[in-house]
Parts: C-alpha cells; sequence; structure tokens
C-alpha cells in the first residue's frame, strides 16, 4: 500500500461523507430535508430542471457517495457529483457570492463549498480510487 492510495482512500471518504447527508435529505427526507416530492417541487416545478435530471441528481447525491466509500465506479461517482456540486454553484449559489454564509448575513450559501467538491471529484476521476478499493481500475 502506498501513500497515494491512502491519499486517495481519505479523498473518496470525504467526499462521500460531506454529499451522503445531502442524497438522503432529498431521497429520504432525513436530516430536516425535504424528501423526493420537496425536491421535485423545488427544482422541477419552482426552477423547471426536467423531471428526469432532478432523479439524476438525487441519485447522484445518495448512491455515489456509497460507489465512493466502497470503491466502485469512483471514476463515474466522482464526476457526477463534481457536475452536480458545479451545476449547483452555477444556478443557486453564484448569486450569493463566494463565502459560506457562517454569519447568518447573506440570503444563502457561496460557491466556496461546491468549488472544493468538485475539485475533490475532478481529482478522484483522473485519478481513480487508488489500491484500496473493491474496483481497483474505474
Amino acid at each position: 500500500m502506498r501513500a497515494n492510495d491512502v491519499a486517495l482512500l481519505i479523498l473518496r471518504l470525504t467526499m462521500a461523507v460531506v454529499i451522503w447527508p445531502h442524497g438522503a435529505q432529498k431521497a429520504l427526507a432525513w436530516f430536516g430535508g425535504p424528501g423526493l416530492t420537496g425536491v421535485i417541487a423545488g427544482l422541477h416545478g419552482n426552477m423547471g430542471i426536467p423531471l428526469p435530471l432532478v432523479y439524476l441528481v438525487i441519485a447522484v447525491e445518495f448512491l455515489a457517495p456509497i460507489a465512493l466509500v466502497l470503491g466502485i465506479l469512483t471514476r463515474l461517482a466522482a464526476i457526477g457529483i463534481a457536475i452536480d456540486m458545479v451545476t449547483a454553484a452555477v444556478l443557486v449559489h453564484a448569486r450569493n457570492g463566494f463565502f459560506m454564509n457562517f454569519s447568518g448575513k447573506q440570503s444563502g450559501e457561496g460557491v466556496e463549498f461546491f468549488i472544493l467538491l468538485a475539485g475533490i471529484g475532478l481529482t478522484l476521476a483522473i485519478a481513480g480510487p487508488g489500491r484500496i478499493a473493491i474496483m481497483k481500475r474505474f
């Protein structure tokens, strides 16, 4: 086992731990989330995002982190999350600026969180899962 393999495992687990609760909010209405009905109403009803893409967002945020933990289809899972994060940043969060809303003075969250996760996703998509994974090539 090499240091790079451990580093890639840490990136996979970090991304999974951060994204999965957001997917659980959307898919299961856990952690105070709106669940399927609320997400569909918000993304499809209010924002006009096509319904298949709404379901894809939910699936990516809920299932891709599980794949990352296991090291299954890592590149696909990571690029899916990266695209999801860039899209969220552009469509929803860019108007709030760069910074997170730690002080509660902004109208919403900025894009820094999304840039960070997109960077992790791109790194994993390029590097792959490392040796500490079920599928070591993908």
